[in-house]
């Protein structure tokens, strides 16, 4: 049998001692690099300083924009009619709208109580204000604790209701479609929706409802809001 040394698997440009394979692979890597690794260096190094001049341009962009909107750009106020709401004796709170509330919630049994109360709060006429508590609860006990939170506040003169339904369709904006169908909100001229661990201020429909009454070009009013932190 022909006796098989290492040395048959190695070219013969390798063969020697380990130090000189060593230089060998090392002469190899020095005929490559450059031709084939400074390239591509190079090729990054250009998509960063690229990639660096665009992130410039952008916060630049950004900064006079910024800027502009500081100097020039009007606050709602002055480009809206914006008028306050006011008390009207005579009138019994004719003048304001018939506003409906909706929160949609799902086993929120950390903030139901939160959202609820500052909902119940709001200085708004009670006559021309409803609440809807659209509880979508798969948790029986949440469930209970949500409706005896809206009873309590019924009972003390609040238009607030509780309602359920079979399936979670579309989740809470299926349940916000589904609270529209009920037949106690079709006079209702405008809606306004919380989630449940919002906490709006109690002048909040005060503030926003003038620039939806007196301007009807505007369909949605966006404002700052708050939720409840969990501890």
């Amino acid at each position: 049998m022909v006796e098989v040394s290492a040395t048959n698997f190695i070219p013969e440009s390798f063969q020697g001692t380990s130090g000189d394979i060593i230089s060998q692979i090392g002469w190899a890597w020095r005929l490559i690099r450059e031709p084939l690794i400074v390239p591509v260096v190079q090729v990054a190094v250009y998509v960063c300083l690229v990639m660096t001049l665009m992130l410039f341009i952008e916060r630049l962009y950004m900064g006079i924009v910024i800027v502009l909107i500081k100097l020039f750009w009007k606050k709602p106020e002055q480009r809206y009619r914006w008028e306050p709401m006011l008390d009207d004796i005579e009138n019994v709170n004719a003048d304001y709208p018939l506003v409906l509330i909706q929160i949609p919630m799902f086993n929120e049994k950390e903030v139901y109580k939160i959202s609820i109360g500052a909902a119940c709060n709001l200085s708004w006429p009670s006559d021309r204000l409803v609440i809807q508590v659209l509880d979508d609860s798969t948790d029986p006990i949440v469930k209970d604790m949500v409706e005896r939170e809206c009873i309590r506040w019924a009972s003390k003169g609040i238009n607030i209701r509780y309602q359920i339904r079979e399936t979670r369709g579309g989740y809470k904006a299926g349940a916000l479609k589904e609270g529209l169908k009920r037949g106690y909100v079709k006079d209702c001229e405008f809606v306004v929706i919380f989630d449940a661990d919002f906490r709006p201020e109690p002048d909040f429909l005060r503030r926003a409802m003038p620039f939806l009454i007196h301007n009807p070009e505007i369909a949605l009013v966006q404002a700052r809001w708050r939720f409840g932190k969990l501890k």
